[in-house]
């Protein structure tokens, strides 16, 4: 009726006034329709990979060169060893082996990827996007969107992200999110027990899939009626994306960098931070995200089955869990077995908490993590 009567009035004499607001009124049709088509469309994890180099090097190997001892490392890190990529790997070459893990997982074909998005400090080169490498190691015949995110120890959260609406949007229907680092090759300074006994090398992967909302509610309908479905550690057929936030505080870029870079220096510089701030903002940072997440989307605490914060250090990890009020046995840490792998941390510690059984489907998992920047995030996962 409202269309009939603006159309009325244009031949009455409305003329360019009225052509406008019809324009107005179909535009906003438009936007109506688009937002209903975005939120028709959930977000599954259909696969998870991780990948580490073969080399380990212990805290006992570290004290032969530094003036540290594994005792001092474990009681202020909780980190044991640390696994180092070879001379002849490079961060693509991690990322691959850690997508082809989550595919097969998946069950998904490179080939029918819609899209590649790769969360790294430590590009092959400093141009192209290394994930322009990895579209080409995966055998990829045809031309998708492959582009790195960077944001530190926050990459993973914020490549998440990026391919999340990617496929709300209806842009893809596959996309493969990657974080992969090679931190011992150039940017630690091997002299600095205060940083370098922290960091390792490895990569991890998710298989992202966009799902119409009906057919995942029918097909959970069917699963829940059916009393002899297996629960499973794998993601189950329709794993939801529920939320992901965002967030980066440039006031503390000084408090956690590189002191180098192609557009400041000749050099690629050394990792250099301020412990007691980056400590005390982790821990306030990352739970606070978890916090927003939980209240925007009306659930508590008590919901989350496990949190996979960034394995950057066990102390923080355990502050973030004390700030929240959640028991050690629902924080998924691995850092003891591969130290801080930066973007790479969350999918691994995530894939080995599906392999080992403890992640079954219907839990609700929490991710968070923070990085230089200060850029942090999280996201709500139920498996």
């Amino acid at each position: 009726m409202e269309r009939a009567s603006l159309s009325a009035r244009s031949g009455a004499g409305g003329g360019a006034n009225s052509a406008k607001t019809i324009d107005k009124v179909r535009a906003g049709d438009r936007a109506r329709e688009h937002i209903k088509s975005r939120e028709s469309i959930r977000v599954r994890v259909s696969g998870v990979g991780s990948y580490l180099p073969r080399r380990i090097v212990s805290n006992a190997e570290l004290s032969q060169t530094l003036d540290t001892s594994d005792e001092w490392i474990r009681s202020r890190t909780g980190i044991r060893q640390r696994h180092i990529a070879s001379d002849d790997e490079k961060t693509s070459d991690l990322a691959l082996e850690a997508s082809r893990a989550a595919l097969a997982r998946a069950d998904i074909s490179a080939a029918s990827l819609d899209a590649i998005v790769l969360a790294t400090t430590t590009a092959d080169n400093t141009f192209p996007a290394t994930a322009s490498r990895l579209h080409q190691k995966l055998g990829i015949t045809r031309a998708i969107p492959s582009y790195d995110v960077q944001a530190v120890c926050a990459g993973f959260v914020f490549a998440l992200h990026s391919a999340w609406n990617m496929l709300r949007l209806r842009q893809a229907r596959c996309v493969l999110v990657v974080g992969a680092e090679i931190y011992s090759r150039s940017i630690l300074d091997w002299s600095d027990r205060n940083t370098c006994v922290l960091f390792g090398d490895g990569a991890g992967a998710f298989v992202l899939e966009a799902v119409d909302r009906e057919l995942q509610d029918s097909v959970q309908d069917s699963e829940q009626d059916s009393s002899t479905a297996e629960q499973n550690a794998e993601p189950s057929q329709f794993s939801d994306i529920l939320d992901i936030m965002i967030a980066t505080d440039g006031r503390f870029y000084d408090k956690l960098y590189i002191d180098g870079g192609a557009g400041t220096s000749c050099d690629v510089g050394r990792l250099r931070m301020d412990g007691g701030v980056v400590f005390r903002e982790g821990i306030e940072k990352m739970s606070s995200s978890v916090s927003e997440l939980l209240a925007r989307n009306d659930l508590s605490v008590d919901d989350i089955s496990f949190l996979v914060p960034h394995q950057a250090n066990q102390r923080i990890m355990d502050g973030v869990g004390r700030r929240l009020g959640l028991d050690s046995s629902r924080i998924v840490s691995t850092v003891g077995e591969h130290g801080n792998i930066s973007a790479a941390t969350i999918p691994a510690a995530l894939a080995t908490a599906c392999a080992d059984g403890r992640v079954r489907r219907g839990n609700l998992i929490a991710i968070t993590a923070m990085g230089g920047g200060f850029a942090w995030g999280g996201a709500l996962i139920r498996w």
